[in-house]
């Protein structure tokens, strides 16, 4: 059973930086696919970042295509989302999810292991 696990979030002016990192634990961490969902107050779950199994195809929502970058370190279990330019709208609880030998993607369904999630707050 692989376990993810978040960290990385807090509060940050508008414009400023963030790293996120969602650390595996378990079976074969090496095999999956990872990616980075966020949801906002009344808003539905949606997919930010994503990076496949093999680490050749990654994805991002257009949102925030230009100012955030995902990355892997498989030495260390650990996927990034480094988060730059942040807007207001970027306030979200994010959540790392993975997928066992996964092509990645932005749609939530594939995803079976999610993480508790992590509180990113941008202010104006």
């Amino acid at each position: 059973q692989l376990q993810v696990v978040e960290s990385g979030g807090g509060l940050v002016q508008a414009g400023g930086s963030l790293r996120l990192s969602c650390t595996a634990s378990g079976v074969t961490p090496y095999y999956y696919a990872y990616a980075w969902f966020r949801e906002a107050p009344g808003k539905e779950r949606e997919g930010v970042s994503s990076i496949s199994s093999r680490g050749d195809a990654i994805s991002y929502a257009d949102s925030v295509k230009g100012r955030f970058t995902i990355s892997r370190d498989k030495d260390k279990n650990t996927v990034y989302l480094q988060m730059n330019n942040l807007k207001p709208e970027d306030s979200a609880v994010y959540y790392c999810a993975a997928e066992y030998l996964g092509p990645g993607g932005l749609a939530i369904q594939p995803y079976d292991t999610w993480g508790q999630g992590t509180q990113v707050t941008v202010s104006s």
